[in-house]
């Protein structure tokens, strides 16, 4: 079943999640680490360069996702899960994709401060507004950081969450998004 449905998510949800989820962590160990590269190291310019391509397929695909989430039905919420778990799990979602839309867009800023396009690989171009305010890049730095963290925090708890529900409580959430 690509589509979901009332008791499951679909294939289609279920690939956006896992590869969101792969992706994230992945871009946060390379951004992790290549912040720390200096000059004359061979991955200098490479380490950025596949951060902010796959970075911008991220986004993407995270717009794809969130249109597919807005027309496609979402599984009812667990029978056993109380009224405040159902609370917190949309806002746990729904926290988890303004960080990932707020890192993508300090992302861009960074990236494209100094007037240059983000070259994804060799396919295509996004164009830059340039410096939008002073300091631009500096500033999108720091908040693209604490946003980075913040999400691997929250992703993290989501993840630990799921496990909870599937080795504590012994109920379907966890089935829901891997069966």
């Amino acid at each position: 079943m690509w589509k979901n449905t009332d008791k499951s998510y679909g294939r289609i949800s279920k690939l956006l999640h896992w590869l969101s989820a792969l992706v994230v962590f992945a871009l946060f160990a390379l951004g992790f680490w290549m912040v720390d590269l200096t000059y004359y190291s061979q991955w200098y310019k490479t380490a950025p360069h596949w951060h902010k391509s796959i970075g911008i397929l991220l986004f993407i695909v995270t717009f794809f996702r969130l249109v597919w989430r807005k027309y496609n039905v979402s599984p009812a919420s667990v029978e056993t899960h109380s009224r405040l778990v159902q609370k917190g799990a949309k806002l746990a979602h729904g926290l988890i994709y303004v960080l990932l839309v707020l890192l993508m867009i300090s992302g861009y800023l960074i990236s494209t401060a100094d007037d240059r396009a983000i070259e994804v690989f060799d396919w295509f171009e996004v164009m830059a507004f340039g410096e939008l305010f002073n300091q631009q890049a500096d500033i999108a730095g720091v908040i693209h950081q604490y946003i980075a963290y913040g999400l691997i925090a929250f992703s993290l708890l989501h993840a630990f969450g799921a496990i909870k529900h599937h080795v504590i409580d012994k109920d379907e959430t966890l089935k829901r998004m891997t069966n």
